[in-house]
């Protein structure tokens, strides 16, 4: 029986440099680690990472949902700062969390989420 101890997702940007200034922004810090040219990577938490690395885009992966604490002034936050449009807020009958979708600027999907019954 495997024993899983982390996860890891990689997202793939044709422009290093500003892929690296999109995602600083969207957690609001600089990388936890660089380990080589055109590679970062930020925990997002424990044992959970995010690679962004220099290459061409995925299709059609994720969307990679970030847990917020409040999903609407994170989404507006994300909408200035990025200038970016991020989709409404969903819920459904029965789910017990809110989320929205948006891209980065090569595509890859992005997104956030709040459980309500938190």
């Amino acid at each position: 029986m495997s024993t899983h101890i982390g996860v890891t997702f990689q997202v793939r940007v044709t422009d290093y440099e500003e892929g690296l200034s999109w995602y600083k922004e969207l957690f609001n810090r600089d990388p936890d680690f660089i380990p080589h040219e055109d590679f970062a990577e930020w925990e997002i938490v424990k044992n959970t990472w995010l690679q962004v690395a220099k290459g061409e885009p995925a299709v059609g992966n994720g969307p990679l949902r970030l847990g917020v604490h409040d999903i609407y002034s994170e989404r507006e936050r994300l909408m200035k700062s990025l200038n970016t449009t991020i989709e409404e807020v969903q819920t459904r009958e029965g789910v017990p969390a809110a989320w929205c979708t948006f891209s980065d600027p090569y595509g890859n999907s992005v997104g956030l989420f709040e459980e309500l019954d938190a």
